[in-house]
């Protein structure tokens, strides 16, 4: 074992996506600040993101950050926390403005003033009727968030470590006092002491087997926290996005339906007309995308064979080729690109995709991570973006609030991690940072024989996809568990081909793989345990809401092949749970 490098800061922040780089912007101009990025900033998820951003600017029509603080929480199946909520919505408005005065490029109405669409979930007067809330720049909203957020960043002195893989988080009780990384290029490992840290490592989608994410999208974060002894929250929540395009799990953005698109079955009809008379093709995407499996499911997909290779038609022609290259240039290239589909002369074939997690490691409002479900929290630890839960999401996550969360809650945990750095003493460590995480490194690298990572990965996503998805039952979320189980076991008996270190990217594949594999297993058991359906979780077997006994966050503690379980009341202060009606 070699000579490690040491490197400190007042701050370290791990994820250069929206919600980090937000954060390191905020904390740069009172504390030395650096972010840790497996990939180049500008390669982040966040830049996936085509949409919108939401906030109740009211340029296009009235609207007010009460109704959307309401769209968040009924959207979410009430599972949502309503005063992080009322927060979301608020401070929805003034970021949006911040990114304008920065320079991002949003798309203008005629008078200069940034536009506005119409998004799923969202409404005017508490759920009257449909609302223009969401604010866009073509279909690249989070491109050009994660390029506004990058110059500012590098404009205000921030220390980027790009191509560094977080291996391991240093934790002594409930105090952080920083990271280990392992440098990509050399395959070195690297001690970055901090007086404070956050985690903004985005979401794990690459548990499923077709999925919107990206493939850097393995959960890093919140694996390495849970493996240290810190809880995840309400991880039973995964969305589906409903229109993914077929056979690619590529999104289609919900801009898409907001200008006028439509989804259609094998008989040409409407069928959200069904299942949301009044919002329609702009319900919520739990909603939407349970009505498309279930139109598959019933005979009406495109094929008729209710197989895992049917779909149905997202019709888009009746928004015209002019405002398709205008306002959604980016869905039009990728459907010509990827299907030779022109989706201004012929209908596009969708489907649902695994698209974001609901759920993380928990916080509060400033992105303070929670210790327990009391009001414990861990000294000098943040998260924020989709690798944490605040719960602004609940059981299910509007579109375009992922966008909010981000710029919001990055920028909230920034300034209290800021605060925190420049009140706070660096620890001093006991023993050798990062020791352990380069003795393990070493078992791993050093010739055994064992199963292939490829073979597990598949059996993963297959496993997950299956018996975890969009709709879900007991014996087969049980059935899913037990599969997980083995699957761990056999991954930390995984031997690699190649023993060196730099550049290995059969290391980092496994690495990864022993993350999704432990999010997945967390994910499975929360599922199996709650015993109703609200939003993204659907239980055939449990097919109501029960307020009663579930509703509640769940919080779950990885303990070797085992989780355990327990529980945490939901803000309720604003508004009493009703039926979610649309």
């Amino acid at each position: 074992m070699g000579q490690m490098e040491v490197r400190t800061y007042d701050a370290v922040i791990v994820g250069a996506g929206g919600a980090g780089l937000y954060a390191a912007l905020r904390a740069s101009g009172r504390v030395r600040t650096a972010v840790l990025s497996k990939v180049h900033p500008l390669r982040s998820h966040t830049g996936a993101a085509q949409g919108g951003i939401g906030a109740a600017l009211g340029n296009v029509e009235e609207d007010r950050p009460e109704w959307h603080a309401f769209d968040t929480v009924k959207g979410g199946d009430y599972l949502v926390d309503q005063g992080a909520a009322l927060t979301l919505a608020e401070d929805a408005v003034r970021a949006a403005i911040e990114l304008e005065n920065w320079g991002l490029p949003f798309n203008r109405t005629p008078d200069g003033r940034i536009d506005q669409r119409r998004f799923g979930g969202h409404t005017r007067d508490f759920g009257q009727a449909p609302v223009r809330r969401s604010c866009y720049a073509g279909d690249r909203t989070g491109h050009m968030i994660l390029q506004t957020l990058y110059q500012q960043c590098l404009k205000n002195g921030v220390a980027f470590f790009n191509e560094f893989q977080v291996v391991d988080v240093l934790l002594e009780g409930a105090r952080c006092h920083g990271v280990v990384a392992l440098e990509i290029a050399t395959g070195s490992l690297h001690v970055f002491r901090a007086k404070a840290v956050l985690f903004a490592s985005g979401g794990f989608g690459r548990m499923f087997r077709v999925t919107s994410n990206a493939f850097a999208n393995t959960g890093d974060g919140p694996a390495v926290l849970a493996r240290r002894g810190v809880p995840l929250e309400d991880m039973e929540f995964f969305q589906f996005h409903p229109t993914g395009l077929r056979g690619l799990g590529i999104l289609i953005t919900e801009g898409v339906r907001g200008e006028g698109g439509v989804l259609r079955n094998r008989m040409n009809e409407r069928f959200m007309e069904k299942y949301s008379p009044r919002l329609l093709d702009l319900a919520p995407r739990d909603i939407v995308a349970r009505a498309i499996v279930t139109e598959m499911r019933e005979g009406r997909g495109v094929k008729g064979d209710g197989s895992a290779d049917d779909y149905v038609w997202l019709d888009a022609r009746g928004i015209g080729k002019e405002t398709l290259e205008a306002k959604l240039p980016e869905i039009a290239g990728f459907c010509r690109t990827y299907l030779g589909v022109d989706p201004a002369a012929e209908p596009i074939p969708v489907l649902p995709t695994a698209h974001y997690a609901m759920g993380g490691v928990p916080t509060d409002e400033d992105g303070r991570v929670r210790a327990n479900a009391a009001d414990g929290f861990y000294e000098g630890l943040y998260a924020a973006g989709e690798c944490a839960c605040v719960s602004v999401h609940g059981a299910n996550r509007l579109g375009t609030n992922s966008l909010v969360d981000l710029v919001v809650f990055g920028r909230r945990a920034g300034d209290h991690l800021a605060s925190f750095a420049e009140g706070a003493e660096l620890p001093e460590p006991h023993g050798e940072p990062g020791r352990e995480a380069e003795a393990w490194l070493e078992s791993i690298t050093a010739g055994r024989q064992g199963p292939h990572p490829g073979d597990l990965r598949d059996d993963m996503e297959r496993t997950m996809t299956e018996k975890v998805g969009i709709f879900r039952t007991g014996g087969e979320m049980a059935a899913a568990l037990e599969k997980l189980k083995e699957l761990r076991a056999a991954c930390h008996a995984v031997g690699l081909e190649n023993r060196g270190r730099a550049f290995n990217y059969e290391l980092l594949d496994l690495l990864e793989l022993g993350n999704l594999l432990d999010l997945a297993m967390v994910t499975a058991a929360s599922a199996l345990n709650r015993q109703e359906s609200r939003g993204a979780h659907a239980r055939e077997d449990y097919p109501e809401r029960d307020d009663a006994h579930w509703l509640k966050h769940t919080l779950a503690w990885l303990d070797g092949d085992q989780v355990i379980l327990d529980a945490r009341p939901v803000d309720l202060t604003r508004w009493a749970p009703a039926p979610r009606t649309y």
